[in-house]
């Protein structure tokens, strides 16, 4: 395996690892966000077998000492399990994370504190803020969240729009369709009554890029993918209260 490395914004590299043994024949990637600031900040740690990988992926941008944050979309091996190899190789990085993280996992498993973050709350990373937004459950972890990018309108939003397969690094084409086609498949969101609606949240924001974490990263009307997305889960879970009825 190896890490690809393409700017999908100003300042903003995503790291790509494809893996074909996962859902073969398309085989699934994990991709990982190196935002560019005085104050670099990684968006997913990658899982902790992959931490040399993704060293020298990051060493091919900074110095990985550099390193001053740490996030992830929310508690799971694949966005944070080389959580304290980064802390040990960034002497002065930090976990930030929301008050569910903090709370359930980080105060415990972090080698060093995390920065907590409220709901709205902005990182300032030096040329560039991120804020973090709550989206508990969305689309499964209990202390799941994103992080946006205002300067670039770049929402980095985790495993959200999930799919198949190693496409290109930014694409202008549906993304939707094919998240539809990943869920169908795996089943790995927790489908509840809140799911449109914070999704439909995010949509307020109008991005102009959406940086998944597995797939291509999106640059279009971010807004309008995020909704038929929600429409989606909407009908999924109408059609579960249904069964649930019958």
């Amino acid at each position: 395996m190896q890490a690809r490395i393409d700017e999908i914004a100003e300042g903003i590299f995503r790291l790509s690892v494809h893996v074909p043994d996962i859902a073969p024949p398309a085989g699934f990637t994990f991709n990982h966000f190196l935002v560019m600031g005085d104050e670099p900040l990684l968006f997913h740690t990658g899982l902790r077998r992959m931490f040399p990988l993704l060293r020298d992926a990051v060493a091919r941008l900074i110095p990985p000492e550099r390193l001053r944050w740490i996030s992830f979309g929310h508690y799971e091996a694949d966005e944070c399990g080389a959580m304290n190899e980064w802390l040990a190789v960034a002497p002065n990085a930090l976990v930030a994370h929301g008050q569910t993280g903090a709370l359930v996992s980080l105060n415990d498993m972090a080698d060093r504190a995390p920065r907590v973050l409220q709901d709205q709350e902005a990182i300032d990373i030096g040329g560039r803020r991120l804020r973090y937004i709550d989206t508990p459950h969305i689309p499964h972890g209990w202390d799941a969240g994103v992080l946006m990018d205002d300067a670039s309108g770049t929402l980095l939003c985790g495993d959200l729009f999930t799919q198949l397969g190693d496409g290109p690094a930014l694409t202008t084409g549906d993304i939707v369709g094919p998240a539809i086609q990943a869920e169908d498949l795996f089943r790995y969101s927790s489908l509840n009554p809140r799911m449109g609606a914070t999704i439909r949240r995010l949509a307020e924001l109008a991005p102009k890029r959406l940086a998944l974490m597995h797939g291509p990263s999106f640059e279009g009307d971010g807004a309008a993918a995020l909704r038929a997305l929600a429409d989606d889960y909407d009908r999924r879970m109408r059609g579960d209260l249904g069964a649930l009825a019958a």
